[in-house]
């Protein structure tokens, strides 16, 4: 994907289901449904048909359906009209029943989908990429990256395999990582909740799911559109969040990371050094890195299959063999090293990053910067050295309210702040 495209005409998803119009188009049970419309009803007080459909996500048929065995039940109310709507509140009995139903669960957002809808959308959508070395070095366009590193990069993309990248730190990992999704071209639907035995699985997530806005009227709205996604942890993993997590308050299931990057990418940024151990995740993920299906379970020990159509990126400045044993890394295919930068490279990088920073620098700024780099026992030369030691020297200039200009007195008292002596 090209930095900066927006356009919903450019990002398209390869499943677009219509409206259901009835309860059995739906997938799900008609007591949920019945169910989710009280519990609707309970928070609004007076409502309308359109109003149900719309925050329900349901077509007027299904909401008219519903609402009139609620009214034969003698569990709603009709007040009157509004335009051709009807305005009705639930009666004393249908409160009961609500109150009753909330209790149970709190869920009162959009109807969800099935979980085997969930699975058909999640296989129809796996990313398929065509990338050679052009394309990849456009998506990566604002980073200095070899034609050796892109050559790499580029069919491992292809594959939608998992990659290993492994090497020192401040080399760009991560930057490489989450990167990657650029190469999609293409929008996935994701449902806003899954149901699996009744029970609520809350999916699409507005701080890790990018929303688009879709053109798409005859489009089921219990899906939204958005760019594929892209999920980063780091050392805060822990074991609860590959897992399903019940909300005793509210009874709704949040779902795992995994199934929250199904049709994208989970990236494991220094991994190893997480709170969950890489013996534990490493288990846990055997097997749905080899058959692209996970395994989840309910509070009440159901346990049911979920879609792992995902690429984990694990990014790592440990050494892999100490990390995980031979069987699993063979399930990784893809496994790159990412390695200090040359000389040429390094100076490539200051050079951009003084013209981004629009700062003066001295002619020889980078080759004086490189051998102080290099000095004091100090063997590799790193990929992050330029912009960190450019971000001291703005701090030093800014302490002593003077214009930020990158000149060897200044690179030398930034370079002493930024190592520790051995």
């Amino acid at each position: 994907m090209k930095r900066g495209m927006t356009s919903t005409d450019a990002l398209r998803s390869t499943y677009s289901p219509s409206t259901p119009q009835s309860i059995e188009e739906l997938g799900i049970s008609q007591s949920l449904v019945l169910d989710l419309v009280l519990r609707r009803l309970l928070l609004e007080g007076f409502s309308t048909l359109a109003s149900l459909s719309n925050s329900l996500r349901l077509s007027l048929p299904i909401v008219d359906i519903i609402f009139r065995q609620l009214r034969q039940q003698q569990l709603v109310e009709v007040k009157g009209m509004i335009g051709n709507d009807y305005h009705f509140v639930l009666t004393s009995a249908g409160k009961q029943l609500g109150s009753d139903r909330f209790q149970i669960s709190q869920y009162a957002g959009s109807c969800p989908v099935s979980l085997k809808e969930y699975h058909a959308a999640t296989k129809r959508q796996s990313a398929r990429i065509t990338v050679d070395r052009r394309a990849l070095r456009a998506a990566f366009s604002d980073l200095i990256v070899t034609d050796r590193m892109l050559d790499q990069l580029g069919p491992a993309l292809i594959s939608q395999n998992s990659i290993f990248l492994y090497g020192p730190s401040g080399n760009g990992k991560t930057s490489l990582a989450e990167r990657m999704l650029r190469v999609y071209q293409d929008a996935v639907l994701i449902p806003y909740a899954v149901e699996v035995d009744n029970q609520i699985i809350s999916l699409y997530d507005p701080v890790v799911h990018h929303k688009l806005e879709a053109d798409a009227p005859d489009q089921d709205p219990r899906w939204v559109m958005c760019r594929r996604p892209c999920i980063v942890v780091g050392g805060e993993l822990i074991p609860s969040m590959v897992e399903l997590r019940l909300d005793e308050a509210s009874g709704i299931y949040a779902a795992p990371l995994q199934m929250k990057a199904n049709n994208g990418i989970f990236i494991i940024d220094d991994f190893g050094r997480q709170l969950m151990s890489p013996r534990d995740l490493l288990n846990r993920w055997i097997v749905p890195l080899d058959r692209k299906v996970d395994y989840l379970t309910l509070r009440y020990g159901v346990k049911f299959q979920i879609p792992f159509e995902l690429m984990v990126v694990f990014s790592t400045n440990l050494d892999p063999s100490d990390l995980a044993d031979e069987a699993f890394l063979r399930r990784i295919q893809n496994k790159i090293e990412v390695e200090s930068v040359s000389p040429q490279v390094f100076d490539q990088i200051f050079q951009r990053v003084v013209a981004q920073r629009n700062v003066p620098a001295d002619y020889d700024a980078a080759e004086f910067l490189r051998r102080l780099c290099l000095s004091d026992g100090r063997t590799e030369l790193r990929a992050c050295y330029p912009m960190d030691i450019l971000n001291i020297i703005t701090s030093i200039s800014q302490y002593e309210t003077r214009t930020v200009s990158v000149n060897k007195a200044d690179i030398e008292r930034a370079v002493r702040l930024y190592f520790a002596r051995s």
